[in-house]
């Protein structure tokens, strides 16, 4: 192996190869199904490693997370999938709020309410609008800044807010409805 290519792999292991879990994280959520998500890594880490010249020492986690997510989006182009997002209608999706604007009814107890929490959240989070839900793991799941959400879904941070918001506020809905059906 030439030492150039010998470099390359150690810069791609260093940079890369830590945050593996949170790219199948984002990819599981993408596609929602488990070898989708594995297919889409190995994707994206095939393109993270042809292009690992063009990493500048900005956030790796966060530049690996937009190679998966851009993966995932050529790959939606390419096949020309239909998306399966849904509008948003506050009239449908809104939830209960007191004069000050709190929501309520929420508590975690309330909903768990015999059921396994983490099987309810999952499913609501299935249930989220992919723009929704994108952010919405990658602020509460994966634990990144605003900015890096940003950078990785190439939007404005106020619109990476406005989506997580609307994410917590659908996301809510659908557990609480999820508590009202059991």
């Amino acid at each position: 192996m030439p030492v150039n290519d010998h470099e390359k792999t150690r810069k791609f292991e260093e940079i890369a190869l830590p945050h593996l879990d949170a790219a199948y994280n984002l990819a599981r959520w993408l596609t929602r199904h488990d070898q989708d998500a594995e297919d889409l890594v190995q994707t994206a880490f095939l393109r993270a490693f042809r292009f690992i010249d063009s990493y500048r020492g900005e956030s790796a986690r966060a530049w690996l997370l937009a190679i998966v997510r851009n993966t995932f989006y050529t790959s939606l182009r390419d096949s020309r999938h239909e998306h399966k997002d849904i509008d948003f209608d506050e009239d449908i999706h809104g939830l209960d709020e007191d004069a000050e604007g709190k929501c309520f009814g929420m508590n975690p107890e309330s909903i768990q309410s015999g059921n396994d929490v983490k099987d309810a959240l999952n499913g609501a989070l299935e249930r989220l609008p992919e723009i929704f839900r994108e952010v919405v793991v990658l602020r509460e799941i994966d634990d990144l800044t605003y900015k890096d959400i940003a950078s990785i879904t190439n939007v404005p941070i106020g619109t990476v807010m406005s989506r997580l918001a609307r994410g917590r506020k659908l996301l809510l809905g659908y557990l609480k409805q999820n508590a009202d059906e059991k």
